[in-house]
């Protein structure tokens, strides 16, 4: 478990790294790797906000902490 969470993460920060680089005019493959990097959290960006819609749907009936 440790080691598929240890991939992630660098996986994570090397895509972070292929965006920085594609930026600034890096070779081919980096904007390649940058565009998908970029691809996927967008896709995990929108799964947050469709997963944060059925959550404020029921704060908004008063089960706030005000």
């Amino acid at each position: 478990m440790t080691f598929v969470l240890l991939v992630l993460v660098a996986a994570a920060a090397g895509g972070a790294v292929c965006v920085v680089w594609a930026e600034r005019g890096g070779p081919r493959w980096v904007r390649i790797v940058a565009s998908v990097t970029l691809g996927i959290a967008a896709v995990v960006r929108g799964l947050h906000k469709s997963g944060r819609r059925g959550g404020s749907r029921s704060s908004a009936n008063g089960d706030g902490d005000e």
